[in-house]
């Protein structure tokens, strides 16, 4: 078995920044040819022409995880651009801090439709082209610690995480006897944009009085000693999206360092 990408056609979405682009940085270091997948157009392209002048193959793209027909597209693009698909990452995600008897119908609605929800669709539209194309595929989400314990400030994103979890289960029992796997990364605290909002939350929901105060918290207790960087994703990635995981699926793993212990 062999943990090479190279030449494999792979989607990462959510990939404009954060841990979706170092996922594809990674995976288009390793040799796979990548899809920069994003709400925003531009941030997407701007970060696979990042990507092409490094000398590794990429394009991007946009997408709305949420919206069906739009993720049916860039799977069609992708497919007309390298020829067939061979792994899906559904890492498109967002993440909001409320207190428990503060989160709305609206609240729930927007954060489930984009982690859960679009997870759903990333899942079945993938899964549907790689039965079509016959020689199974690998799909990969991006779920969170937060799919493995709830945060109380965070219920309705935790929430949504371990959907994410149950959907990665589900999944692989629907489609193992296609050859597919299915699989998810639960992240701990990573440094990126997005805990710079949460962080921000726990401030302005009077949680924390100064700033990284909530960062700094939640990573105090990690078994080896720092916050996650985006690119301690990427190893774990590349292995998902090979040869070498054919025989896991279903499985949920927790990449934090040793934050939680599961």
């Amino acid at each position: 078995m062999s943990n090479s990408v190279e030449g494999r056609s792979i989607i990462v979405t959510g990939s404009g920044r954060g841990i979706g682009r170092s996922i594809a940085e990674g995976l288009a270091r390793a040799g796979a040819r990548v899809v920069i997948a994003d709400i925003a157009a531009a941030t997407a392209e701007a970060t696979a022409a990042e990507i092409r002048e490094a000398g590794a193959q990429a394009i991007g793209l946009a997408v709305d995880v949420t919206d069906r027909a739009s993720a049916r597209d860039l799977i069609a693009r992708t497919v007309a651009e390298y020829g067939r698909l061979d792994a899906m990452f559904n890492n498109a995600g967002i993440a909001q801090v409320k207190q428990f008897n503060d989160i709305t119908e609206e609240d729930w609605h927007r954060v489930m439709d984009v982690n859960a929800m679009g997870v759903l669709i990333g899942i079945q539209e993938a899964a549907k082209q790689f039965i079509a194309q016959g020689g199974g595929g690998k799909i990969v989400n991006t779920a969170s610690i937060a799919g493995k314990q709830g945060y109380e400030p965070l219920a309705h994103y935790s929430a949504s995480k371990f959907a994410v979890v149950a959907l990665t289960q589900a999944a692989a029992r629907a489609f193992g006897k296609h050859g597919i796997c299915v699989n998810a990364i639960c992240p701990g605290v990573v440094a990126t944009d997005m805990w710079k909002l949460i962080d921000k939350g726990f401030k302005d929901e009077g949680l924390t009085q100064r700033d990284n105060e909530a960062f700094e918290g939640f990573s105090a207790d990690i078994l080896l000693g720092r916050p996650s960087r985006p690119d301690d994703l990427a190893g774990v990635s590349i292995f998902l999206a090979s040869a070498g995981s054919d025989y896991m699926t279903g499985q949920s793993l927790v990449v934090d360092g040793g934050m939680v212990l599961v």
